[in-house]
């Protein structure tokens, strides 16, 4: 590895973080703290797979969400590739959001879905 060369766990930082730029639609906030982001992996060469789902499998918005994360990821500096797979397992649940996307949201942690 070149000393400009990022390492993928760095990279995989980065992306996260770019993909909070992305706002689910209907509920108004990024799909990384809203639990919708499964995983983020870099391999070398700045070749990036991210794994999500949305709230539902009928969801109105998933091209979006998932155009979303793809143009974000590539603007990432050193990202060459990026592969954008949706999946529904496991379903999301409320639960996977963070307390700042549930405290945004009003909801209570322990609530009951």
């Amino acid at each position: 590895m070149s000393d400009t060369a990022v390492a993928p766990a760095d990279l995989a930082g980065r992306i996260k973080d770019a993909l909070r730029l992305v706002i689910d639609p209907e509920l108004g906030y990024n799909i990384v703290d809203l639990g919708l982001v499964y995983d983020i992996a870099v391999e070398d060469g700045g070749v990036a797979h991210i794994v999500m789902t949305t709230t539902t499998r009928g969801c109105p918005a998933t091209g979006y969400l998932k155009d979303g994360a793809l143009e974000a990821a590539e603007n990432v500096p050193e990202v060459e590739f990026v592969d954008v797979a949706l999946t529904y397992e496991p379903p999301w649940t409320p639960d996977m959001m963070s307390e700042k996307a549930k405290e945004h949201l009003g909801i209570s942690s322990g609530a009951g879905w």
